[in-house]
């Protein structure tokens, strides 16, 4: 079973005494919906389980059709408890308040359903979470798959995992490269844009929000100002408007801008971001180039290397490990920065053959009690880390 310590981590929490709404948020294709599954094929006799998959026309009541069902089947089978899961609730018109009324109706009637919420956007639920459900709900995200994953699951080596990235649903297409990047791009990408973001989330121009993610994919890893991508869309837009689409495709587990390091907040928001992928597939599958020619252009290698160093880290990041940023000032750069409360560790992705990096060592000037890690090139090897938890590097 992959995904095991999410399991785990969901089982315990449902035999806590004390009740909690868990919400399990994550990029589609992750196991979100497969890891429900096998809990209620272990316990079957106390689950309901519903699917909000046809969102379309979906009457507003259907929540509370699906928990009636699950109290009914509580009475007829004599239960003390039932668990009730939810999937895609976030595609129902008000959605949380709903879930808050049949909540609250519960606790007053003493009745013991608890219940767990799933979703792919991660914006729309947390949005619904905070505004209605605030203090009844602990949260589960479940991201990307990691090498590891991929490696035990499918034998993956480190360098199909850097240019075929973390979706299982894609394994068994790897041999057809051009059938598995159409399925990347229309039947994953495409299809989270449209569902996840511009169903759910009011988008003034649908059009420049795909050209920024289209764009951003492949300057994955590179630092790009706002002001430069206006003049490569065709769409008219401004550096607020592109903030915001990419602050989205980032809650969809898809494309982020990571922010300058800078002791001052204004310095971090008035930077340019730097462009990060949460899974290399969507890069590798918006490139000409193929995976057994890779080979022949080192210096691409070099930036999907860097690139899948930066998918390990946002994951690490998103589950709250740390922050992440970038940091850079004039010619000096450092490819990732993690703080962890006061702790700094900058990290350098090495693709060369240079032995000296001035970006570290100007940053070490700044910060001092910093602490830095090179990857690659005479320092930790890229295939290693890509093996270990990131976090444990503050540790």
């Amino acid at each position: 079973m992959f995904k095991r310590h999410y399991f785990d981590l969901l089982d315990r929490r449902l035999k806590e005494p004390r009740k909690f709404i868990q919400v399990i948020s994550g990029p589609r294709q992750v196991g979100k919906t497969t890891l429900v599954q096998q809990w209620i094929k272990e316990h079957l006799e106390k689950s309901h389980y519903g699917a909000a998959d046809a969102a379309t026309g979906m009457s507003g009541s259907w929540i509370e059709q699906q928990w009636e069902k699950c109290r009914l089947d509580m009475k007829t089978l004599g239960k003390k408890e039932m668990i009730l899961f939810l999937d895609e609730v976030q595609k129902i018109p008000d959605w949380s308040e709903k879930v808050k009324r049949e909540w609250d109706l519960d606790t007053r009637e003493n009745i013991n359903i608890r219940v767990v919420l799933l979703g792919s956007s991660r914006l729309m639920l947390m949005k619904g979470l905070v505004e209605s459900l605030a203090g009844r709900f602990e949260s589960i995200y479940m991201d990307h798959w990691s090498y590891n994953e991929m490696r035990e699951a499918f034998q993956l080596d480190p360098q199909q995992y850097v240019w075929y990235g973390g979706y299982p649903g894609s394994v068994n297409l790897m041999e057809d490269e051009e059938r598995w990047k159409s399925y990347i791009r229309d039947s994953l990408a495409e299809t989270a844009i449209s569902r996840d973001i511009l169903m759910l989330t009011r988008v003034d121009k649908p059009a420049l929000l795909k050209q920024l993610f289209e764009l951003g994919c492949l300057y994955s890893s590179q630092i790009v100002s706002y002001t430069k991508m206006l003049g490569q869309l065709s769409d008219a837009g401004n550096t607020t408007t592109l903030a915001h689409y990419l602050e989205l495709t980032h809650q969809a587990g898809l494309l982020g801008g990571l922010q300058k390091f800078s002791r001052k907040e204004i310095r971090q928001r008035a930077s340019p971001p730097k462009f990060q992928v949460h899974n290399n597939a969507l890069l590798s599958s918006r490139l000409q180039e193929r995976f057994r020619d890779i080979g022949n252009h080192p210096g691409l290698w070099g930036r999907m290397v860097e690139s899948a160093v930066g998918t390990h880290l946002i994951h690490a990041a998103n589950r709250g490990a740390f922050n992440l940023y970038y940091w850079r000032e004039k010619n000096a750069e450092v490819d990732f920065v993690a703080v962890r409360n006061s702790r700094i560790l900058a990290l350098e992705v090495k693709s060369g053959t240079r032995l000296k990096n001035t970006g570290l060592d100007t940053f070490r000037k700044i910060y001092p009690e910093c602490r830095i890690l090179a990857i690659g090139h005479q320092g930790l090897p890229w295939e290693e880390f890509l093996r270990i938890e990131p976090e444990m590097l503050f540790f």
